[in-house]
């Protein structure tokens, strides 16, 4: 035990991410609170937690849950709708994981009782968030040092955009497919690393092919359009790994077997079912000719302002340093910026849904790329003047956030 609570997994730096991180836990549970001050319920999330509890309550094949009522003349709650046609973007497990908490709720689910179980139906996504800032700070600590890792983390703990989703204030529950689309990726990177080992490939690479497998899942399943994350990873190992493509297959084949069964757990295992989504799902809802139009791009722009203002200076500089530096086109900045342009595009591409989701999967990625790039810059002579423009940069940031999130509420 003694070996575990080392200074290296537990000490200065570790200390001051939780800090930052509470930070944003407790920014979410201030909007959360304002939130639910307000007694209307969304529609939307009526809709999607009833549809999530009918599936937690009816393992049968079809589409239809009519729960006990809670009196001899009471009306059926909002559990008791049609389910209706699959959903062409999302699985089982969007519901599934939307309504989860909710079982503990002894309480009819109905708007009236909305201040009852809010909570609950936003506790997961809180627990995403959070995940989400703890990965994104622990990949850029190991790519960048600890300097790159507070500078991602301070930007993501004050990200409006980020605050919003974990929150479900005017917005989808998309930070569950983010977390799932960046975890996919560091994973099957994480995992391309240790193929030159002389170890037996799968077993000693299962805790990775387990972790890569539930974070396919949670992406794909979350929004099918991730889909395209499975040649993504795949592309990652057989670079990554040129002489031991044959493993690289083998630990993807697995990796994405195990997603298959995991999406397949969330219809029960009624292979009807399960393959009646799969024919409506829609992989990709997007049209080219999006990018003839202005308006998208004022979209997206607008959108990627909303989630993170600082973007708009931090992002065009670091492009710039990238393309100017050659010390900074390395894999570690080449990779988040490849990945971010390329789901900025399908965002593009997609002005309506799930064209959301690609441009928040497209935000840490975006906000990886900057602290690797000011990482760097604080490795030069002129890092005391870096060190000034960045700090200050962070500082007018969490303040203009803050001022913002106040308003929210």
């Amino acid at each position: 035990m003694s070996t575990f609570f080392t200074r290296e997994r537990f000490g200065k730096p570790q200390f001051l991410a939780a800090l930052l991180l509470l930070v944003f836990l407790g920014q979410c549970v201030w909007l959360a609170s304002r939130v639910a001050r307000d007694p209307r319920a969304d529609p939307a999330e009526m809709s999607r937690t009833a549809r999530g509890l009918a599936f937690w309550h009816d393992k049968t094949p079809g589409f239809f849950f009519n729960p006990r009522p809670t009196s001899p003349n009471s009306k059926p709650d909002l559990e008791s709708q049609i389910v209706g046609e699959p959903d062409p973007y999302h699985s089982r497990l969007y519901y599934l994981i939307a309504s989860a908490p909710l079982l503990l709720w002894p309480g009819p689910f109905a708007p009236n009782s909305r201040l009852s179980w809010f909570w609950l139906a936003r506790v997961q996504y809180f627990c995403f968030g959070v995940l989400l800032g703890a990965s994104l700070w622990y990949v850029a600590r190991r790519l960048y040092g600890n300097a790159g890792g507070y500078v991602v983390l301070t930007l993501y703990c004050f990200s409006p955009g980020m605050i919003r989703s974990s929150v479900l204030w005017l917005s989808p529950p998309e930070v569950g497919a983010v977390w799932g689309a960046f975890g996919a990726v560091f994973t099957a990177i994480a995992v391309a690393h240790t193929l030159y080992a002389p170890r037996e490939v799968v077993l000693w690479n299962w805790r990775r092919i387990v972790l890569l497998a539930v974070s396919l899942a949670l992406g794909v399943g979350s929004q099918f359009s991730l889909v395209i994350l499975i040649p993504i990873v795949l592309a990652f190992l057989l670079y990554l790994a040129p002489r031991r493509r044959k493993a690289a297959i083998v630990i993807w084949a697995a990796a994405c077997a195990l997603a298959c069964a995991l999406l397949f757990a969330s219809y029960f295992f009624h292979a009807t079912v399960f393959w009646q989504a799969l024919a409506h799902a829609r992989s990709f809802g997007g049209t080219w000719q999006a990018f003839a139009m202005s308006g998208a791009y004022q979209q997206l722009l607008a959108q990627l302002g909303q989630t993170c203002p600082a973007l708009f200076i931090a992002f065009p500089a670091a492009l710039i340093v990238y393309f100017a530096w050659p010390r900074t086109r390395y894999f570690g900045n080449t990779t988040p910026l490849m990945l971010a342009v390329l789901f900025l595009i399908l965002g593009l591409a997609t002005p309506h849904y799930p064209g959301l989701g690609f441009r928040l999967v497209a935000v840490p990625f975006l906000l990886l790329f900057v602290s690797g790039i000011a990482a760097d810059l604080l490795e030069t002579r002129q890092h005391s003047v870096v060190s000034a423009c960045i700090s200050g940069l962070l500082a007018a940031d969490a303040v203009f956030s803050l001022m913002g999130l106040s308003r929210m509420g």
